[in-house]
Parts: structure tokens; sequence; C-alpha cells
């Protein structure tokens, strides 16, 4: 046992490496040891969840891309307010997080269709559950 500063016992720890898992300590108590791992938050995801979240428009794509619409101008013609540089920076994002895809054909004019990819499928079912979770806590407040 360790004597703290104010004078109170504390228990003695001891850093053990552990890894890519985290740090762990092993805590001395009497005769048991027990073990306390840190867990640190899921980086990727938690910055997409939170770039999708901050990008008004990317939730009015997932339901026009549900709906139906796949091309870019039907879409800005669908949405009052979108404009066309707006819903290009969002499905610019989109793509580079692989929760939408772009197709492009090989036509005259171009076409350019976008469809929600496997991931983005499931990764909508998350924000769907967010957002269920957040009326079920207005609803209790």
């Amino acid at each position: 046992m360790c004597e703290g500063s104010l004078g109170l016992t504390q228990p003695e720890s001891k850093q053990v490496p552990s890894g890519s898992v985290g740090t762990k300590r092993y805590i001395l108590m009497g005769r048991q040891a027990k073990i306390f791992s840190r867990r640190s938050a899921p980086e990727q995801s938690a910055r997409m969840v939170e770039t999708i979240y901050g990008c008004k428009w990317s939730l009015t794509v997932y339901q026009l891309l549900a709906s139906g619409i796949k091309r870019p101008g039907e879409m800005v013609r669908s949405v009052e307010g979108l404009t066309t540089k707006v819903l290009n920076e969002c499905l610019r994002k989109n793509v580079a997080f692989g929760i939408i895809e772009r197709i492009a054909y090989n036509e005259i004019p171009p076409r350019v269709e976008y469809v929600v990819t496997p991931f983005g499928r499931k990764f909508i079912r998350i924000l769907d559950d967010l957002n269920k979770l957040q009326k079920e806590i207005e609803f209790d407040r």
C-alpha cells in the first residue's frame, strides 16, 4: 500500500505493457487482482457519424435514394433550397466514406447515378436507430 499526500492509503498499481489492446492496470487490493482495460471510442465510425449529421443534406439524400431518385439533377429539382454545389460536396463525402457509390455511364450526354452500398445500408440503419433513440429521449423528458 502507498501513502497518499493526504495520508490516505491507496492501493499499489503497476503498469503492465499490453500491446495494441490498450493500457492494462493490475491493482492489487488485498489478495484479489483486478484488471482494467482502457477503451477508446471507435475513431473512424464516430467521425463518420459526426460528419454525416453535420451535413444537413446527407439524410435528405438518403431519403431521395430510397425513393428511387438517383441522379443529381433530379435531386436538386426535388428539394427546395438544395444547390448543385452543396449536393456535390455532400455526395463526395458520402462516396469517400463508402456509404454511396457513384456510377458514371459512358454516354453522350454524360449520365451519373448514385446508389447506396451494402455498407451504406448498414450505416443508414444505425442512423435510423440513433434517430429512434433521440425520439425516445425527447419523449421521456
